[in-house]
């Protein structure tokens, strides 16, 4: 028996659903609203969430997050009478199992409710080993648990897995967590640094060579992708492998064989490939700079690991875990944070991510060195101006106070236009400063197409060159 939460403002329709969910055997609990709903799961777990989006008091979507990161995570399925197509996308993209439309199908019902529950009681049984199949992997937010859900998926199969993300946001580490959980722990796991390949060079390295196949090649030497044999190759950056040795390894990695420079014979590696990139491969695919049957075959299984300015409530643990780190490798005492620390920090966005604020922590110790409290004092000098310049953007607004005479005051038409003008220029601003400027995401987070983004900073007197811009900080 399963605990199912049903949320819908239609008593009548909450009422007719709970039945049939109490036929198929499940105890099943109703709420009309958010407020309902969020006191009843603080006291509750359950397995199963059934959400309505429109409520009289808010929006069901928003709820998504708030289950994900319940200690249950219940699968959550959308019911709505507004079938929306920016809903359904949201709402799968934050963790939803399903989005359905009403009117509801007896039949659609309990097969979703079926299939529901069955993933989320195999789901429950891999996260009892998570401890031992993440040790170095750091964070507890929903959009972590996916990954990690993903990373012990692709640990028990022997697909390709291609790992996405920007830089710093620790690919190789959970390419390394696939290898060290599957069972080709204990054969190699391969690094190529597709980026360091040299271009006359690299054939050689990936399928070695015979003596006096090249000149200087004085003796014969084994490829990476035969070091790779029974255990793990992985293609770091492989959207800088060029074009020409994409054809090749393509070979490669549907045939599992391949003949090295100057042989006359094939050599075999039974290798497991997983690949990473911080590139948009599909972009580069519709570009012809990459090969679309390459593309297909190294996306058998995604992860996409999220930037650091999108998992806000990881950055404590993240940072605890690499400041012990560093005091014992400089043998430094162990040391807490000032209360203000992490505060500071989470106003500024690191492009570089979990790298960038590693090296960031790693510069801290170093200043600190016997000192047993981190301030943000201790921060490298690029990072202080980028969080206090946050914090001015983030509070300019609220700490003014009005200072007109009598004779002074403007009437309201006039106050309003300009209070409303200076807000529109401090959300643009700001939009523009989390952001680095890029005009593509500033689009995507406001729902402003690119012309009337244009339009808006054109009237406001905003230029992106007045703006600090975050690139010009250390990548770490």
């Amino acid at each position: 028996m399963a605990d199912i939460l049903i949320m819908d403002d239609d008593k009548s329709f909450c009422d007719r659903l709970a039945r049939i969910v109490e036929r198929m055997g499940h105890q099943v609990s109703c709420t009309h609203t958010i407020k309902d709903t969020l006191t009843i799961s603080d006291t509750n777990s359950f397995d199963v969430v059934l959400l309505d989006v429109v409520m009289p008091d808010g929006n069901g979507l928003d709820l998504i997050p708030h289950f994900r990161e319940a200690p249950t995570s219940p699968e959550i399925v959308i019911i709505t009478a507004d079938g929306d197509p920016n809903g359904a996308e949201i709402a799968i993209r934050s963790g939803a199992w399903d989005y359905i439309e009403k009117p509801l199908q007896k039949k659609t019902l309990s097969l979703t409710l079926l299939r529901a529950l069955k993933y989320h009681k195999e789901k429950s049984h891999r996260k009892k080993s998570r401890t031992l199949l993440f040790d170095g992997v750091i964070g507890s937010s929903s959009v972590m648990q996916d990954c990690c859900d993903l990373t012990i998926q692709a640990a028990g199969g022997n697909v390709n897995v291609l790992v996405t993300g920007e830089t710093g946001t620790g690919k190789e580490l959970f390419a390394l967590a696939i290898h060290n959980n599957s069972q080709r722990s204990q054969n190699n796991f391969v690094v190529v640094d597709c980026t360091a390949l040299p271009e006359n060079l690299i054939e050689s390295i990936l399928f070695g060579h015979e003596k006096g196949a090249f000149t200087g090649a004085e003796k014969r030497r084994e490829g990476l992708i035969k070091q790779a044999d029974g255990g793990t190759l992985f293609l770091d950056e492989v959207g800088e492998l060029p074009l020409a040795i994409q054809k090749t390894f393509l070979r490669v990695l549907q045939e599992r064989r391949f003949t090295p420079l100057g042989a006359g014979y094939e050599v075999k590696s039974d290798f497991r490939l997983v690949a990473a990139t911080n590139r948009d491969l599909a972009g580069m695919v519709k570009e012809s700079r990459f090969r679309e049957d390459l593309y297909f075959r190294l996306k058998s299984l995604t992860i996409h690991l999220p930037p650091l300015r999108e998992r806000n409530d990881d950055i404590r643990d993240i940072a605890t875990h690499l400041m012990s780190q560093h005091c014992k490798r400089f043998g430094y005492p162990a040391k807490s944070f000032a209360p203000d620390f992490f505060e500071g920090i989470t106003k500024y966005n690191w492009p570089g991510n979990v790298r960038e604020l590693g090296n960031a922590l790693e510069n801290s110790v170093t200043s600190a060195q016997q000192d047993t409290t981190i301030f943000l004092h201790h921060l490298p000098k690029y990072l202080r101006i980028k969080i206090a310049q946050a914090s001015l953007n983030y509070n300019s607004s609220d700490s003014k106070r009005f200072n007109y005479l009598s004779d002074e005051l403007p009437d309201w038409r006039s106050f309003k236009n300009d209070a409303v003008s200076k807000l529109e220029k401090q959300y643009v601003n700001q939009l523009l400063f989390i952001t680095n400027n890029n005009i593509k995401e500033a689009c995507k987070i406001s729902d402003l197409s690119r012309p009337r983004l244009y339009a808006i900073m054109k009237k406001l007197g905003v230029s992106r060159n007045e703006l600090p811009n975050s690139n010009s900080a250390p990548a770490g």
